[in-house]
């Protein structure tokens, strides 16, 4: 019997934290799954990343309503990823905010993404038979938008690609704390596979240029402090690099894909392997990272079945 993916047989409940990493600012993590945060302003609530199901954001909307009964008025998302769009629909906002790239990625794959992350990670998607389909904004920007949530300035930008190519990132001036998305993790593998290797850097170099006091990362625990901040950054921009480096040397030397992922497996698992979700990533940031050093610019679409043909010439 084939070998399955690391993350479906990942089934074991996560704890939840909520903690305030800023005035009225929150992060909703748990053990390296898809974090939420949470900008509480004047008038009104901001979420950022919805979660996969309407049952997970619940779970969220319950952290919530412990620290504040404001309305959520808003819902930013930042980036198309499923697990992170699809539960949109729970919180009743009145503006759902992406990118404009975002919203071409759900346009272009964003039902191929459903498929696929739900065929890897079953666990992530508790209560899907309840989504409505896929998250369209309402509301995109192309490199910078403010919005006021009473006197509360936040400032959702584009600051280079990374994760995706259409990441965006909250700032909360008055608190100077910022919550990246997927950009940044902490003690958790960055997926790749529909990354920009050779950007990723540049935009963590621009993270930093805020000299933040917090960061709520894409997974992870909440990052309070320059010495965390700073540390979380060094340490994404190190997974990226230790993943790309060797794959790219086998990749533009004629090598194939399973030489790749072992050149990579002996780089990265020494410094890697403990980290959440690791196993569950690398092939599919081996293979994107492989593509990327033969030329191809824009990550190919993930389906279920390209899923299991990757994996099966990775385990040959």
């Amino acid at each position: 019997m084939a070998k399955q993916f690391a993350s479906v047989g990942d089934m074991a409940e996560k704890k939840i934290s909520f903690t305030e990493i800023g005035r009225d600012l929150w992060a909703f993590t748990a053990e390296g799954d898809p974090n939420t945060g949470v900008i509480i302003g004047d008038e009104s609530v901001m979420v950022i990343d919805a979660q996969a199901t309407l049952r997970l954001a619940g779970k969220v909307i319950e952290k919530v309503r412990t620290v504040t009964d404001k309305p959520i008025n808003y819902v930013m998302l930042t980036h198309y990823h499923a697990v992170r769009v699809l539960g949109a629909s729970a919180y009743g906002a009145q503006q759902t905010i992406m990118s404009e790239k975002a919203r071409a990625m759900v346009a272009e794959r964003g039902q191929e993404d459903w498929d696929s992350e739900f065929g890897r990670f079953p666990r992530l998607f508790q209560g899907h038979e309840s989504i409505p389909g896929l998250t369209w904004p309402t509301l995109t920007f192309n490199d910078r938008l403010t919005l006021y949530l009473g006197k509360r300035r936040v400032d959702l930008e584009f600051l280079g690609r990374a994760h995706t190519a259409g990441d965006i990132v909250a700032f909360v001036p008055d608190a100077n704390v910022m919550f990246t998305g997927d950009i940044v993790e902490y003690h958790s593998a960055c997926y790749c596979g529909d990354g920009h290797f050779a950007d990723w850097p540049r935009t963590l170099e621009a993270i930093r240029s805020f000299d933040l006091d917090a960061i709520a990362p894409g997974r992870g625990d909440a990052l309070v402090g320059a010495e965390k901040v700073n540390a979380a950054l060094d340490n994404t921009a190190d997974f990226v690099s230790s993943t790309y480096r060797p794959v790219a040397r086998v990749a533009q030397g004629g090598g194939s894909l399973k030489e790749a992922w072992d050149a990579a497996r002996a780089a990265c698992d020494p410094k890697f392997a403990s980290y959440a979700i690791y196993e569950h990533c690398l092939p599919f940031n081996v293979a994107r990272a492989y593509d990327e050093a033969l030329g191809i610019d824009m990550p190919r679409i993930w389906t279920a079945e390209r899923d299991r043909q990757m994996w099966a010439e990775l385990q040959g």
